[in-house]
Formats: C-alpha cells, sequence, structure tokens
C-alpha cells in the first residue's frame, strides 16, 4: 500500500462506516429527515477514531440578482485535505421568519447537503430501514360540489378519461363515487 493510498483510506473508511439515520420528522411534509446536526453527531466518533478533523466555513455572495449561501465542509488528516460545496439561496423575505432564521435555515441546507455529498449519505429511503422511513400517504381531500360539478361536466364533453384519472386524488361519498363510474362507462360506449 502506497503512502497516497492510505491516506486516502481515512475519507472511504468513515463514508462506508458512518450512519446518519433520519430521527427528525417534518410534520407538515409527513416526511423523515436528518439535519446537519445529526449527520455532524454520527460523525465525531469517526473522526476521532481516524484522527481527522472537520471544518465548515460559509460564505454569501450574490448571483445573478440572488443571495447565496455556500458551505464548505472540508475533511483534514493533518496531510491530505478534501472539501466539498454546497450552495442554497438566500430569502430575505420570506414569510414568518426574521432575517437571522432564513440565513440560518439557508445555511442548515447547505451544510446538510455539502456533509450528505461528502460522505456519500443517500437522501433515498435506506434498503435496511423500516417501513416507518417511508413517506406517509398523501392525505386527500374531501370533494367539494364544485370539483363534483366540474367532473361531471368533463364527463358530460367527452373527457371522461380526465375524470377517471383525478377520481382517486380524492375522498368522496359512494354515490359521488358510484355516478361518476357510471357516468364515464356511459360515455365511452
Amino acid at each position: 500500500m502506497t503512502k497516497e493510498t492510505k491516506k486516502i483510506d481515512y475519507l472511504v473508511a468513515i463514508q462506508s462506516e458512518l450512519k446518519a439515520p433520519k430521527n427528525q420528522f417534518n410534520s407538515f411534509g409527513k416526511y423523515k429527515y436528518r439535519s446537519a446536526e445529526d449527520i455532524l453527531e454520527a460523525l465525531k466518533p469517526l473522526l476521532k477514531k481516524y484522527n481527522c478533523h472537520l471544518t465548515i466555513t460559509e460564505v454569501t455572495n450574490e448571483i445573478a440578482g440572488y443571495l447565496v449561501l455556500t458551505s464548505r465542509v472540508t475533511i483534514s488528516d493533518g496531510d491530505k485535505t478534501m472539501f466539498v460545496e454546497a450552495q442554497a439561496g438566500v430569502n430575505t423575505d420570506r414569510k414568518g421568519m426574521d432575517i437571522a432564521q432564513s440565513f440560518g435555515s439557508s445555511s442548515s441546507y447547505a451544510k446538510k447537503y455539502a456533509l450528505g455529498n461528502l460522505f456519500l449519505l443517500d437522501d433515498t429511503k435506506d434498503a435496511d430501514s423500516n417501513k416507518d422511513n417511508a413517506p406517509a400517504a398523501k392525505i386527500k381531500p374531501t370533494m367539494s360540489t364544485d370539483t363534483y360539478n366540474a367532473m361531471l361536466e368533463y364527463i358530460n364533453t367527452g373527457k371522461g378519461s380526465v375524470v377517471a384519472a383525478k377520481m382517486d386524488n380524492y375522498k368522496m361519498t359512494k354515490k359521488q363515487s358510484d355516478t361518476l363510474t357510471r357516468m364515464i362507462k356511459e360515455n365511452t360506449k
């Protein structure tokens, strides 16, 4: 094994050993995710084990009229240093957030993706995860009278296939479902 190969091995080892499960839950979007803090917490013992250190620096620039925060994650064993960058836009007019919260949100986002790219963290469902990490089923809205009437009109104008494709998107009464299904069948004969 050459000296250069040995220097790169620490990153490969960390990439293969790092486990950062999605322990956070977004109640609005009904999905699990991992935060930058989750990744960093899982990473600390591996940095110690392989005698490496990690730094994160951030710079904000204006690019094409947009404020963009760039997060750089750098890992080093003292001899060999590697880094990855990720960017996130900063919306200073974001409703419900003051300017510090807007920058913090963009910082967390960029940092998380830079860490994920450096350590090869997949943002899809883990193959060995349980069903709890699957996205929650989308809640269907109840079909309104206006939507029902619009669907009836679509069927009457020969667009029953459009209605058939959209029916599963709504909770509806049995009568609404039966009527729409019957009318689609009658108009496709």
